[in-house]
């Protein structure tokens, strides 16, 4: 299971430099922005017959996460990677007591503000759009940057975790990554907001 971080230094690292690059008055490399969350690396099984992925973390407090996945995926020192395409999931835990500071009423809501203020001390500047749906005690937070310097056609940079707190103690982050379509990536999503699962530590050891 990934770093928090390190995934998302990876994924907008081209972005982000420019970012730096242009803003006035950033902290110099700003560091690790928090320091990883240990935990054990999630298991990956894919049944040929079915052509279905199942995916299985534990948590530090004794609970076991699960989804599926349609087709094969492969696990990646971040999360998962399709087989087929460039559809990367990166997965991460976060414990309460990280975003104890947060002002928000609830788990998720606490983790987006503190994911908002991470992005935001990355880059130095202010999101000009954020979002944050709840779709049930889950979460979807995304954040864009516009700036004339971005490569991208629009100009602009966008960042979105799905928010799962798995019990009051740590919440699952998602983050998608490569996905061609808005809708595709709507689609999946849904589908890993609807099929996950917690239970017991021992669920990740059948």
């Amino acid at each position: 299971m990934r770093s928090v971080k390190s995934w998302r230094a990876r994924a907008f690292q081209a972005a982000t430099l420019i970012l730096l690059s242009a803003a006035s008055g950033t902290q110099a490399a700003n560091g690790p922005l928090d320091q990883p969350v240990k935990s054990e690396p999630v298991q990956v099984r894919f049944d040929p017959m079915i052509r279905q992925t199942t995916v299985m973390g534990a948590v530090p407090s004794g609970l076991c996460f699960s989804f599926s996945l349609p087709e094969e995926w492969r696990p990646t020192a971040q999360g998962l990677k399709s087989a087929r395409s460039d559809v990367e999931i990166a997965i991460g835990l976060r414990s309460a007591g990280e975003l104890r500071d947060m002002p928000q009423p609830d788990l998720a809501s606490r983790d987006a503000a503190f994911l908002q203020k991470d992005y935001e001390e990355l880059l130095g500047r202010p999101a000009q759009s954020v979002s944050l749906s709840s779709h049930g005690n889950a979460a979807r937070w995304s954040a864009t940057w516009i700036d004339a310097n971005l490569p991208s056609a629009s100009q602009s940079m966008t960042v979105e975790t799905l928010i799962v707190p798995l019990s009051g103690e740590w919440v699952l982050e998602l983050s998608l990554n490569g996905v061609e379509t808005q809708a595709a990536h709507d689609m999946l999503a849904q589908r890993l907001l609807t099929r996950l699962q917690v239970q017991g530590r021992a669920a990740c050891q059948g």
